[in-house]
């Protein structure tokens, strides 16, 4: 027999997109079939803008000539993306049981293309929830400047991308959901309240603002937060950058791998 030629490149990328594309379309379409999966999954930080909120109005959280909104809005939003993401795995358990991962480990989709279509349906779920969530807020009275709007939507994607891989790692190497949901509990809640997602850290003991600073969705927070400000080149925003480069990084790597050993 003949030696087998490799496959050019562009082939090879050509077939990848295709594949990604295929996999995000039927995802897609089975979240566009389930309009109450956006709904109860914006209801969360909805219910806090809505009464929470109010408690805030009038109060300075950060810097001078900010609002409450300001503070708390970006926090909601980066909230929306940390427990929308975290908890994406599910679908692959319900895969699992039924017997889909088996017969898609069969066919020649891209394996990388089985990872990426999925997140970027959770990514675009997300980011239209962040837009739903922006726009109450605003009727609420948040006052933001449009660019650092757009920004803080870029990391709710960085870290839906982050957190949803991860979530997908973590359900391909459980059998239940009575194993999984125990494990992503013991990582949200903490992840919540050391990030200072509601209020700045800044205002807790001095040792519980040091504490946060081991939590990289701290550092997300307090980006979008001087986004939110209209401060694009403070400190805290080349260090979200970096935090949610690495963190999504990592996560990607870590679930790549996981869905290799399960296609193996």
């Amino acid at each position: 027999m003949p030696p087998s030629r490799p496959v050019p490149l562009s082939s090879a990328l050509s077939g990848f997109l295709s594949d990604t594309a295929l996999i995000f379309g039927r995802y897609a379409r089975q979240t566009l079939r389930s309009r109450l999966q956006m709904l109860f999954g914006l209801l969360m930080p909805l219910l806090y803008l809505l009464f929470f909120g109010p408690l805030l109005t009038g109060l300075r959280l950060g810097p001078s000539g900010t609002s409450s909104w300001q503070s708390l809005v970006p926090g909601l939003l980066l909230q929306l993306g940390l427990f929308g993401a975290a908890f994406c795995g599910f679908g692959i358990l319900i895969e699992k049981q039924y017997g889909v991962v088996e017969r898609m480990r069969v066919t020649p989709v891209s394996r990388p293309a089985l990872l990426l279509g999925r997140v970027l349906r959770d990514t675009a779920v997300l980011v239209l929830q962040s837009g739903l969530l922006v726009a109450a807020a605003v009727a609420m009275g948040l006052r933001a400047p449009l660019p650092g709007i757009l920004i803080g939507f870029v990391f709710v994607a960085v870290l839906t991308v982050a957190l949803a891989s991860l979530s997908y790692a973590l359900a391909l190497k459980v059998s239940t959901p009575q194993e999984f949901a125990p494990v992503v509990n013991a990582v949200t809640l903490p992840s919540m309240l050391l990030s200072g997602l509601l209020l700045p850290m800044a205002l807790g003991p001095v040792w519980l603002d040091a504490l946060s600073h081991v939590m990289p969705l701290r550092y997300l927070v307090d980006a979008v937060r001087a986004a939110f400000a209209g401060d694009y080149t403070a400190p805290a925003m080349l260090h979200g950058v970096l935090a949610a480069l690495a963190l999504a990084a990592v996560s990607i790597v870590l679930c790549g791998r996981a869905f290799r050993k399960t296609a193996a």
